[in-house]
């Protein structure tokens, strides 16, 4: 009968997921304040980062409180992760960083990739409890998703699955390009409609359109400006994101301004029909830009561009055309 149980035993482990080897710990990650020191495998994570409960939630991880960025689903997380959460109810916080009420969570790790976070909070927030900060030399909010996954992989003792998502994200993209011929090297911008911005190769949108095969126009590639993520172009002057094609992000209530600005009409995106409107779903994915959320946008957001990019004016992207954005030629009141 001993034998019998343990038999049984044996082949019910083997039905069991496969979850990997476990992480060893203790590990140490390097940040922009130091090198954090991680004794034991967290089990009350606190996510600072505007995004970095996306990511935790796509290893898993449901954080024991995140802080949210914008939007008005339950606890701050969007569709595209409602699943990954589940039944889990975190504490939400929102605004600058609360020492006192973090202190107050007895936290066992404290991640704040994508956060802000300055070397003052830095100090205090380590005396509570490991405090991961960004990469050095990505600045506050220049890391890839990449990155940022594989950092909190290693964080959490979840660096195979860490791993496991990139390599199946990699190879997604690498597929797309592949499928894409006309993409590689062709321009391509990511630009906030509410103040006519564009994001660079050094913000994680403008890394998303990389990923496609997409390089940023020349002026866009050689800004050096105060903050290099965010290139502003003046009204009277939009030469410099006169892309291949030109993704108009927006947060709600632009399609108007959009419309009234005179020297759209001089575009090539436009005269060509290469512009892409991002409502507000597709425009919180790629600025959240989370294994879950690149997902979202990947299915979302290529067949606009395959619309942009087939080489034919007189096809409409369908996201512009829902939106109301001017066709190609039609001016107000005519």
């Amino acid at each position: 009968m001993r034998h019998l149980f343990i038999l049984m035993c044996l082949c019910a482990v083997s039905l069991l997921p496969n979850r990997g080897i476990a992480q060893a710990f203790p590990v140490e990650i390097e940040h922009i304040f130091g090198v954090t020191r991680i004794e034991t495998e967290p089990t009350r994570v606190v996510s600072l980062s505007f995004i970095g409960h996306d990511f935790l939630l796509s290893l898993g991880v449901v954080p024991y409180a995140l802080r949210k960025w914008y939007g008005a689903f339950p606890y701050g997380v969007w569709p595209w992760a409602q699943e990954a959460l589940g039944d889990g109810t975190p504490i939400v916080m929102q605004g600058e960083i609360d020492i006192e009420a973090i202190a107050a969570m007895d936290p066992d790790l404290i991640v704040g990739q994508w956060s802000g976070m300055s070397a003052r909070e830095y100090a205090l927030l380590s005396e509570i409890a490991p405090t991961v900060a960004t990469a050095p030399g990505s600045g506050d909010y220049g890391m890839t998703w990449q990155q940022m996954l594989l950092r909190l992989g290693q964080a959490t003792g979840r660096s195979e699955r860490a791993e496991e998502i990139v390599a199946g994200l990699e190879q997604r993209f690498a597929e797309l390009r592949q499928n894409h011929p006309s993409w590689q090297g062709a321009t391509g911008l990511m630009v906030w409609a509410g103040t006519i911005g564009a994001y660079t190769q050094h913000d994680i949108r403008g890394k998303f359109l990389a990923e496609l095969g997409f390089v940023p126009t020349e002026p866009v590639l050689a800004y050096r400006g105060l903050n290099q993520s965010y290139y502003i172009v003046p009204e009277e002057d939009l030469a410099p994101i006169d892309a291949d094609v030109l993704l108009w992000l927006d947060g709600g209530g632009s399609v108007a301004r959009l419309n009234r600005l005179p020297l759209r009409r001089f575009m090539r995106a436009y005269l060509e029909g290469r512009e892409i409107y991002s409502g507000l779903m597709l425009t919180s994915a790629l600025s959240h830009s989370s294994p879950l959320s690149i997902e979202y946008a990947l299915d979302t957001l290529v067949p606009l561009l395959e619309q942009a990019m087939d080489g034919d004016p007189a096809t409409e992207v369908t996201s512009s055309r829902e939106a109301g954005l001017l066709a190609r030629g039609v001016t107000d009141g005519h």
